[in-house]
């Protein structure tokens, strides 16, 4: 990441409460909440589904009634861009289960991503952040990027940090929410507090309402189709080898939370590209090489949750690969062959490639049946609830929801 020494910078600020700023207000544009005073000033009560354990928050920034909403109504405002024309909501649409459903996302300036907008579904137990990068370790850290990147930019604030907090601090409505979100600081319009306040809010998008949870963590028998049941079993096999890099309550192997013992962070070469027989992945999607520079890292990208990836398409790192279907024939060939252009090679012959990606032979009813697994990942609860819902009205929610 070429602007990291700023993200860097404002992040060692963040953990010494600085990133202040100044200003006074008047008029108010952000709707008023819902949550009475009494409410917004209590610590916040997890409602955690059956068999998930509690998410680890940052001593730095512990997790109030306040602060989440004070974050969900930052996550939804356009104001937060520097041209105020997208949120933090435009990439991650509750609709899509926080993600955007387009091959990479676009800028606030309309720059080019070269990563897909991950899914924040039950991002609070990531062990690290973004695609390939180790050394994000909390949310608020990892909000910093979107905020500060430049190449390319994304929400623009480099340069204009006072320009934007001057709009949040003229709203009289974000002057009662930043205050009782922060009631401890001398100025509560900063870099800091918005990153935190965000962090927060997204740490509380947890999703275990699936049919699966159903069946495996409610005791319901008929929780999932028979269907999907034979494909669990084929996900689980040493034949798919799915489950070695997407097991567990999250489907992902990089996890952390108050019960873990030793933290997981797991990067993979999952064989999508072999340039020119040299294991080369395209400029600007090289993975965690992008930070080591060592040839075993090349094409290493962290496996995030498969939970709601029937919501998620499309799919990778860079968006490349389109549906389900097409997932399971790229790890049943064991690598994809790109026969010509520019990124022309036959990845299940790449010297990088992950030794769990072995390929295998699904029958078509048995493609099926994993299909069905997959898609009884997803959690319509969450996909619906209004506690994530845009409280601005820009984002309309899910055709499904009632």
């Amino acid at each position: 990441m070429r602007n990291f020494h700023k993200i860097l910078f404002y992040s060692l600020l963040i953990g010494l409460g600085g990133c202040d700023g100044g200003g006074s207000s008047e008029s108010s544009s952000a709707p008023a909440s819902t949550n009475s005073t009494t409410s917004q000033l209590t610590a916040y009560s997890w409602q955690l589904p059956p068999g998930f354990p509690t998410p680890k928050v940052p001593e730095d920034n512990p997790i109030t009634a306040a602060k989440v909403d004070l974050g969900h109504f930052l996550f939804y405002d356009r104001r937060l861009s520097i041209n105020e024309t997208i949120a933090c909501a435009n990439c991650h649409k509750q609709n899509r289960a926080f993600s955007d459903g387009v091959k990479t996302a676009v800028g606030a300036l309309g720059g080019i991503h070269p990563r897909n907008a991950m899914s924040l579904t039950n991002v609070s137990y990531n062990s690290a952040f973004n695609w390939a990068n180790p050394l994000l370790k909390t949310l608020q850290q990892q909000h910093l990027v979107p905020m500060f990147n430049e190449f390319p930019v994304e929400l623009g604030w480099s340069d204009h940090e006072q320009q934007i907090l001057d709009r949040l601090r003229t709203d009289v409505i974000y002057q009662e929410k930043f205050a009782q979100a922060f009631p401890n600081e001398t100025e509560p319009f900063s870099v800091g507090s918005v990153s935190k306040a965000i962090a927060a809010f997204v740490t509380t998008l947890v999703s275990g309402n699936s049919a699966y949870d159903k069946q495996i963590y409610q005791n319901q028998v008929n929780g999932m189709s028979d269907s999907a049941k034979r494909g669990m079993e084929l996900f689980n096999s040493e034949r798919l080898e799915c489950f070695h890099c997407h097991g567990g309550f999250n489907f992902t192997q990089s996890t952390n939370h108050t019960k873990t013992e030793f933290i997981e962070l797991e990067f993979h070469n999952n064989a999508l590209y072999n340039i020119g027989g040299s294991g080369a992945y395209p400029e600007d999607g090289r993975g965690l090489w992008e930070l080591t520079a060592q040839q075993a890292d090349m094409g290493r990208f962290r496996a995030p949750t498969l939970r709601n990836i029937e919501l998620t398409a499309p799919y990778m790192h860079d968006g490349s690969i389109d549906t389900l279907e097409e997932v399971l024939d790229h790890y049943a060939r064991g690598g994809r062959n790109i026969e010509t252009g520019d990124y022309a090679g036959d990845g299940s012959r790449s010297p990088y490639k992950s030794d769990l990606l072995v390929g295998f032979v699904l029958t078509p009813e048995e493609k099926q049946d994993v299909i069905n697994f997959l898609k009884s990942l997803t959690d319509w609860e969450f996909v619906c609830d209004t506690r994530f819902s845009d409280p601005f009205g820009n984002i309309p929610r899910h055709a499904s929801c009632p």
